[in-house]
């Protein structure tokens, strides 16, 4: 009777300690955990990241996202790397130049379906909609922001020496070389002249010369190379003679960092560049010393602005792909959006963000709002997926620079880039 009994208690033991190993399992079951990548990995960024993270697992108890942020220069060929290997990531960042190449690969998700009952859709902007749609006319990203070029101006310095602010590129032109010498060290436009150089010029450029393929304005609309005519010869001479006669001759060098000093320190008080701008500087301006205001049209009475953008989308890898884009869709909405923007600097994806958020509708992102919206803004796309792109900053900044000091002349730059482009 004895043995009846012992063997009874320990199948009972048993019993409980099966029951309660399920019960533990189905508990930790019911959190569903998100991986998500970042590939435009700074510090600064990730913790922002961080922060809206851990207030949307707050909201949602059963759900934890553990971001993963390799470091910037390594990031998209990290992530590349993990969707070609099919980990199960839930939520990525996808960038303008490597959503062809994940789609074309099968790894990312239509996400037609979530957008279609998403009550924010019809507030994005016709760029946002632009942007997701890159790749087949197929929204495979939400966009969470866009980098767009404007006009940067110490107005403290222009009004020093009676300078009025420019309208059009021929006006920028001759404040910049007015400026210049009215004091020792004075220069007008604050030049780069390597780092990715050509995303200034080209939109500098763009404006005197129109006729360009939108999606690849590097191919003017009668198949050549957008500068290889009259138009384009006589918008490169302005901006050599620009460089030569407006700013620091050092500037060929200079790069972002050099560009910002130049401004901040009112050796050239022009600056032409993203939003994302102002951290650089802050606390080092007070908001009284500058303005923004949109690029200047060119002689075509347009400006030509590309845009940069970044955006969350779901592998194909994704098991919880519901889950992945109800916080997509929490991140990209209006609210939260603005708030990382703030944060961040670019500009956000929401109409209603520009139109009643005092933020981005009034002070210096006021031109910003004026170039998405302004009738003589055309905004054109670099061809991404081409080839010759990859290298193509290299290839310019080389050759703008034997351009610059002479050692070239500008039908000799020209045909060299008609030839790499394969025109």
């Amino acid at each position: 009777m004895k043995k009846v009994v012992i063997t009874l208690l320990v199948l009972g033991i048993l019993c409980t300690s099966i029951f309660a190993g399920g019960s533990s399992e189905s508990a930790s079951s019911d959190v569903v955990k998100l991986t998500f990548v970042e590939t435009m990995t700074s510090p600064q960024r990730t913790q922002v990241l961080q922060s809206m993270i851990d207030e949307y697992e707050s909201l949602n108890p059963g759900i934890e996202i553990e971001l993963i942020s390799p470091p910037y220069e390594q990031a998209d060929n990290k992530l590349t790397m993990m969707l070609n290997s099919n980990q199960e990531l839930d939520i990525i960042e996808t960038r303008d130049y490597t959503v062809k190449q994940f789609v074309n690969n099968g790894k990312l998700r239509d996400l037609t379906p979530y957008i279609e009952t998403w009550d924010e859709a019809d507030d994005l902007m016709d760029l946002t909609w632009e942007a997701a749609k890159t790749v087949n006319d197929t929204p495979y990203l939400i966009p969470q922001f866009f980098y767009v070029k404007a006009l940067l101006i110490r107005t403290d310095i222009l009004e020093q020496y009676g300078i009025e602010i420019p309208t059009t590129m021929d006006e920028l032109y001759a404040a910049c070389k007015e400026i210049t010498g009215k004091a020792p060290g004075q220069y007008g436009y604050s030049f780069r002249g390597k780092a990715n150089t050509y995303k200034i010029s080209d939109i500098m450029l763009l404006g005197d010369v129109g006729n360009v393929n939108p999606d690849n304005f590097y191919e003017s609309l009668d198949g050549k190379f957008f500068l290889d005519n009259e138009a384009g010869r006589e918008a490169l001479a302005k901006f050599v003679d620009l460089f030569r006669n407006a700013c620091p001759s050092d500037a060929i060098n200079w790069g972002f960092n050099e560009q910002i000093n130049g401004f901040v320190s009112g050796t050239t008080p022009f600056l032409i560049q993203d939003p994302d701008v102002f951290s650089s500087f802050e606390g080092q301006l007070d908001p009284s010393q500058y303005t923004v205001v949109p690029v200047p049209v060119g002689t075509t009475g347009k400006r030509y602005l590309d845009y940069g953008f970044n955006g969350l989308s779901i592998p194909t890898s994704s098991k919880h792909p519901d889950e992945a884009w109800d916080f997509i869709k929490w991140m990209c909405s209006a609210e939260n959006n603005a708030a990382f923007c703030k944060a961040y600097g670019p500009l956000p994806v929401h109409k209603s963000t520009f139109e009643s958020d005092p933020y981005f509708s009034t002070g210096v992102y006021q031109a910003w709002a004026e170039e998405l919206e302004a009738e003589d803004t055309v905004f054109v796309k670099y061809p991404l997926d081409a080839p010759e792109y990859p290298a193509w900053a290299q290839v310019q900044e080389q050759s703008m620079q034997s351009l610059l000091l002479g050692n070239i002349t500008i039908d000799e730059a020209i045909a060299s880039w008609a030839e790499y482009w394969g025109f």
